[in-house]
């Protein structure tokens, strides 16, 4: 697959949607399923990481895969409607459009349900790709060339170092700004709102 000239990615979590309201209503379900006690929210402030590193907090090892099959299976009429784009979402991938690029999204998330979100938020990327974290996201970013990975955790960092991807971070998730920059972040935004001013002055540099 021959890679357009600029192609994007974005994590989804805390980077494209606020998925705290969504995952901590659905945390709370599990917990009056299941019986068992679950802390929301304390789970929401550490987003990113795949499904079973928080359930097995929660649960004894043996049951995660089967808690994450529920938790998935009750996720879409609980979570998708309750989790709102994070300012600047639609903007930012607006502005890849306008430049004559490619997005996609690489997430953590269990593609169906993160394909539900997007769809949901009329936020429409060219790739979605999800069960990814970390240093496999790069697998994605590489197969489809793109250039560079915007997230919110260190993580994401990670990703995007590993597929040799400019990292871009937005500080509106777990990990502060510092904390960003000490992983290895190219660049920290406050936010998604900034992320077309920043588009538009590294293509003119690239340009240049």
């Amino acid at each position: 697959m021959a890679p357009m000239a600029l192609t994007i990615g974005f994590d989804l979590d805390m980077t494209l949607i606020d998925s705290r309201p969504g995952i901590r209503a659905c945390y709370l379900a599990l917990s009056e399923r299941t019986g068992a006690y679950i802390d929301a929210d304390l789970a929401v402030t550490r987003l990113g990481p795949p499904l079973a590193e928080e359930l097995v907090n929660w649960f004894p090892a043996e049951q995660v895969p089967a808690m994450a099959d529920l938790y998935r299976e009750m996720y879409p009429s609980i979570a998708v409607a309750a989790s709102p784009a994070m300012a600047g979402a639609r903007e930012a991938m607006d502005a890849v459009r306008a430049a004559g690029g490619r997005t996609m999204v690489v997430t953590a998330k269990y593609e169906p349900n993160a394909k539900l979100h997007l769809a949901h938020l009329g936020i429409e990327p060219d790739v979605v790709v999800g069960d990814l974290w970390a240093e496999r996201k790069a697998q994605a970013l590489r197969e489809y060339g793109a250039s560079v990975y915007v997230g919110d955790h260190t993580g994401d960092v990670r990703g995007a170092r590993t597929a040799g991807a400019l990292s871009v971070a937005v500080a509106t998730g777990p990990c502060p700004a510092d904390e960003l920059r000490a992983a290895g972040a190219d660049v920290v935004l406050d936010d998604l709102a900034a992320f077309p001013a920043w588009l538009a002055g590294y293509r003119d540099a690239a340009r240049a």
